[in-house]
């Protein structure tokens, strides 16, 4: 296969993108390092953030890698950043317990490092002294600042990043590089006066705008939190999640417009996650639990997790939201 050589940047720039957009990716964009400096911002706000304890557990959060993007590859000039969508058309089936949409299909991880690895190999043809390196959000990277700095979508309040067309329901990745690229525009927010994410949330995990304490919130809480009991208020509150929470995003006005829905086999839900009752949940071995959530995201809740956290519905009134 001849593979046509882009002669300029912004030719390359361009191509890139379209490459990207080849693997299924949409929205994409570019950025340039160091970034604005409303970039210096988020920066900032990551520290305010850590010395108030919002990360809880996850002291990974406090990486000095995420304050410097250029740690994580040597001569960094610029990123490209990329949404997958994962918005099916397809309902959880009622009265069910819950898992967030992100993690209905494969582990997006592995998806999208698969996917950026074949638009690094093209980028390494058109410039072979090019290196390159690939973040999903287990890397020290400000993953939404970066998206947000290469123009698809703005930070919400609920934290996660919204585009126009596509609302919230995407998951990131990023291909750092050390060629010159010709950056996109920062997108501008359009959160507004809005604060249905505020208002929803059972715990009132969002203190303020942008700002989510993880102690409070029932994601952290189904996902990351090892301890063999749930807190009391986490309980009162947990509904009928067991993996995750998509409350804020089941709110948010642009996520109730007509959105497109992703026909990408990979974002796919397995059908046992929009049909799981408490009963399996409690019952099923580990060795179950192993087998369904092979090449899952969900891997990283462990089998008593599961338990413990479907045991912990049992006091819960049914949600009133999550079936859109």
């Amino acid at each position: 296969m001849v593979v046509k050589i882009c002669a300029n940047q912004d030719q390359l720039s361009h191509e890139l993108k379209e490459q990207a957009k080849k693997q299924g990716f949409d929205p994409v964009g570019i950025a340039r390092f160091p970034g604005s400096d409303r970039l210096q911002l988020r920066s900032a706000a990551l520290q305010r953030w850590l010395k108030a304890g919002h990360q809880a557990d996850m002291a990974w959060m406090a990486s000095s890698q995420r304050q410097q993007a250029d740690q994580l590859l040597e001569g960094m000039t610029s990123l490209l950043a990329v949404g997958l969508n994962y918005f099916v058309n397809v309902q959880r089936a009622p009265g069910k317990l819950l898992v967030a949409r992100y993690a209905w299909g494969r582990d997006y991880h592995r998806v999208i490092k698969q996917r950026l690895r074949r638009v690094g190999r093209w980028l390494e043809q058109q410039r072979p002294n090019c290196r390159w390196k690939i973040c999903v959000d287990t890397a020290p990277l400000l993953d939404k600042a970066w998206a947000e700095e290469a123009g698809l979508g703005w930070i919400g309040k609920h934290s996660n990043l919204i585009n126009t067309q596509r609302g919230s329901w995407m998951v990131l990745g990023h291909l750092l590089c050390n060629e010159p690229l010709t950056p996109d525009q920062p997108a501008k927010s359009l959160c507004g006066k809005c604060q249905s994410c505020l208002e929803i949330c059972p715990t009132e995990a969002i203190t303020e705008p942008f700002v989510i304490d993880s102690r409070r919130c029932l994601a952290y809480h189904t996902i990351e939190n090892r301890n063999p009991d749930l807190p009391e208020n986490i309980v009162r509150s947990l509904g009928n999640w067991v993996a995750g929470c998509d409350i804020c995003q089941d709110v948010c006005p642009w996520n109730q417009q007509s959105l497109p829905h992703s026909n990408d086999p990979d974002v796919q839900p397995r059908d046992w996650l929009l049909k799981l009752t408490r009963n399996q949940a409690l019952s099923w071995s580990d060795t179950t639990w192993s087998e369904q959530l092979r090449g899952s995201a969900l891997k990283r809740i462990k089998p008593w997790m599961w338990r413990r956290n479907a045991a912990s519905t049992q006091t819960n009134k049914p949600p009133t939201l999550h079936n859109n």
